[in-house]
């Protein structure tokens, strides 16, 4: 029998999940993703077990996302309703962190990427160390971000109309930020010390997760990411991709000309097509439910892993590992704008 990456355990009360493959970071495998799902469905009908638990036993990592390589290989083999069932599973692992009926919490110690907010983000309680950081990052291998992103990035720091530009920053860019960022715009509930989470765990394994949390938790860091909030609004709270993308390479007299140097630079090295499919999910995404992102997020994932670039963007980055994808087109304003609308219908 296949070893499982998951460990549970119920004591007190609580019932918890442990990621438990750290040579991968946690990465979500396809068994991770049915024993988790398993685990959850079970407790959710326990009248024992009064709350969740989620946390890792890697020292590096929460979770670095889904594991998308097998993904790859279905996709080359010509198997997409293998690529479409393990999306699927994924997303219906998320809805049920959704809608969970018990406290759910997660214990964020690590890189916390992709799949790896699925799995937290849309859960009640989200503690951070100073260890913790995020990304959104599937425009650097050609796909889209996915886990019902598409609905939690438009409505950071409470935004319910149009969308976050903070929340399309991160989904274009697929930026990289720390506990204090994620605490800022709402991807986070609490901070912890990364030397007092595991005593946090254990009083939470007790049974006193509220009187854990009020014993634990103090002030967070400062957001880095909370001093461009300006700039990011500037650039990326409206507009077509385009637009953006003049304003950073025009240098808005509003904002910083080194970060808008950056940003660009790392935009353009990112999948054209997935930029420009990103855009347009995010917009979507800010007046639709979790369950009509999630679905949207199914259909657009299983067409865009057909587009060259996501088999060019998962070799660069995770098969020969050389980060150097060959983009077909190279450039957003080459993208063909019946290209994106295909991947919607």
């Amino acid at each position: 029998m296949k070893e499982s990456f998951i460990r549970t355990h119920v004591a007190n009360g609580v019932g918890e999940v442990q990621l438990d493959r750290p040579e991968a970071l946690n990465a979500l495998d396809g068994s991770m993703i049915r024993d988790m799902h398993a685990a959850l469905l079970q407790w959710r009908d326990d009248p024992t077990v009064t709350a969740v638990l989620v946390t890792s036993r890697s020292d590096r990592a929460f979770c670095a996302g889904g594991d998308i390589k097998p993904a790859r290989e279905s996709v080359l083999a010509g198997d997409f309703d293998t690529v479409r069932e393990s999306f699927a599973a994924e997303y219906r692992l998320d809805q049920l962190v959704a809608t969970y009926p018990k406290p759910y919490l997660a214990l964020l110690d690590g890189v916390t990427l992709g799949g790896g907010l699925g799995i937290s983000v849309h859960g009640a309680v989200r503690v951070v160390t100073e260890k913790a950081s995020f990304a959104m990052p599937e425009t650097a291998i050609g796909f889209i971000p996915d886990v019902g992103s598409s609905h939690f990035l438009p409505r950071l720091r409470g935004t319910a109309v149009r969308y976050d530009a903070v929340g399309m920053y991160l989904a274009v860019t697929g930026a990289r930020i720390g506990a204090g960022d994620a605490l800022a715009v709402g991807l986070a509930t609490h901070f912890v010390p990364s030397d007092r989470v595991d005593d946090l765990a254990e009083r939470i394994r007790a049974g006193l997760w509220q009187a854990a949390l009020d014993e634990f938790v103090v002030p967070a860091p400062a957001s880095e990411l909370e001093q461009r909030f300006a700039d990011i609004e500037t650039v990326f709270g409206d507009g077509t991709i385009d637009d953006m993308l003049g304003r950073l390479t025009d240098t808005d007299p509003r904002i910083d000309a080194e970060w808008a140097a950056r940003t660009l630079a790392a935009v353009r090295a990112l999948s054209p097509t997935s930029v420009c499919a990103t855009v347009e999910l995010m917009r979507r995404g800010a007046e639709s439910t979790l369950e009509e992102c999630l679905a949207r997020e199914l259909g657009v994932a299983v067409r865009i892993s057909a587009v060259p670039d996501f088999a060019e963007g998962v070799r660069a980055a995770l098969v020969d590992k050389d980060r150097s994808p060959r983009w077909t087109p190279s450039r957003v304003e080459e993208v063909d704008p019946k290209t994106i609308a295909a991947l919607f219908d």
